[in-house]
């Protein structure tokens, strides 16, 4: 009997996807629950298991086909066995195939092909690389386009080198002209990935579409650091987790948003959805771009259930195992790009949520104190909001609220 293998449903909003790699050839034996395809969606990469064993029987779409949900994809033979190649021997008498086996030349391409995308492998055949010996800096070895871009082959042997240089010299034509005026090979034409262009479609509709605009304020993060410095060891031998800095702005972002309900609202059409639930965004920092799980109910977790879900989550994003449900329905977004350096930015709203919090490189800056002069650890934070919900008085009190909360953190405490 054979088993059809289709797009599954992929979560809200999502109806299509990208094949990344079939994870089995025709004729191979699959077993049941085991990955066969993989598929890039907008916002994660996802595998579709065989629902039952038996053999790969035939694929309907290639690597880089886009597909919709419900479309088929293959053909499972259920209950079938691989086909042994013709002449294979027995185990008994394996030895000398073996041998044969060992010495044969690999085909360049198909030696990498599990672990490589088809940009990469792309990429390898342009350059005439074998991806077997290319070394992967991806989750679980995976070969990355930037990994071929950056090969470097074998020196080559003295012998050769030599020859090449008592070989006469051979003319050289004049390089064609580009439309760039340049006669070299420096420029290089690299596809976006889907996620790459979701993301860039997105983020333009987010400026097209939503009234943005940005407010500022600085915050003093003595208090933070002081907490952070005596209850950081005890902290993480008690909950096993490190006591971060995203706990703290988390609980202050959930004190602002009780305060000002409308940032934690949605506008869709002429009616203002208000929500009286605190499912927060944290941007995490992927491969292809920022990818936003979301922290559920965070009102009601503590610092060290915070800190040890950011840590699972940013922990799949690393390594592509984030389910589409962890990616759906947040209310508000965080961003940190203190991480990469930043000392100020403007974050860009995650439509449809009304606004979104930047967070920055934190840095010693002398401030005036009681009349006195002090070198203070100092964040600047950044709130972009949609004009049409959240009016500007309201914003600059958000973020004087959350700017409160963080230099006087024991307030997160005592208000819940």
């Amino acid at each position: 009997m054979s088993i059809e293998i289709r797009v599954p449903s992929l979560g809200e909003s999502i109806v299509d996807a990208t094949i990344v790699q079939w994870l089995k050839k025709p004729g191979e034996a699959v077993d049941r629950n085991e990955p066969v395809v993989e598929l890039e969606t907008d916002k994660v990469n996802v595998e579709i298991p065989a629902e039952q064993a038996g053999v790969l029987e035939s694929i309907s779409r290639e690597e880089g086909d886009n597909v919709e949900v419900g479309e088929l994809l293959g053909m499972i033979l259920e209950g079938a066995t691989a086909e042994a190649p013709a002449g294979e021997e027995t185990v008994e008498a394996a030895e000398e195939p073996e041998v044969e086996a060992a010495e044969a030349e690999p085909e360049p391409v198909a030696a990498g092909r599990h672990r490589a995308g088809p940009e990469a492998r792309r990429l390898a055949v342009e350059r005439s690389i074998d991806l077997s010996s290319v070394s992967g800096t991806g989750p679980g070895g995976r070969v990355l386009p930037q990994d071929v871009l950056q090969y470097q082959p074998p020196t080559a042997q003295p012998a050769a080198a030599t020859q090449a240089a008592q070989a006469p010299a051979t003319p050289v034509a004049p390089a064609e002209i580009g439309p760039n005026g340049r006669g070299d090979d420096r420029e290089e034409r690299v596809r976006l990935s889907r996620r790459r262009q979701t993301i860039a479609r997105r983020l333009v509709e987010a400026q097209q579409t939503a009234a943005m605009l940005t407010t500022f304020n600085e915050v003093d993060m003595t208090a933070v650091m002081d907490i952070r410095a005596r209850r950081r060891d005890s902290f993480e031998d008690r909950h096993g987790v490190r006591l971060g800095y995203m706990s703290f702005f988390t609980k202050a972002v959930v004190g602002g948003l009780k305060s000002h309900p409308e940032v934690n609202a949605e506008l869709d059409g002429d009616e203002l959805i208000l929500k009286s639930y605190y499912d927060i965004g944290i941007a995490v920092g992927a491969e292809e771009g920022l990818v936003v799980p979301v922290v559920r109910d965070a009102d009601r977790k503590s610092f060290a259930e915070i800190e040890s879900e950011i840590r699972e989550l940013a922990g799949k994003v690393r390594d592509r195992t984030l389910d589409i449900s962890e990616l759906m329905g947040g209310t508000f977004t965080i961003t940190n790009g203190g991480v990469y350096g930043s000392l100020l930015s403007t974050p860009i709203l995650n439509t449809p949520q009304v606004g979104i919090l930047g967070m920055h490189k934190i840095e010693e800056r002398p401030m005036v104190v009681d009349g006195a002069v002090v070198v203070r650890p100092m964040m600047y934070i950044a709130l972009s909001y949609d004009h049409r919900v959240v009016d500007g008085q309201g914003a600059v009190q958000f973020l004087v609220r959350v700017k409160e909360l963080l230099e006087d953190p024991e307030t997160m405490l005592l208000e819940g």
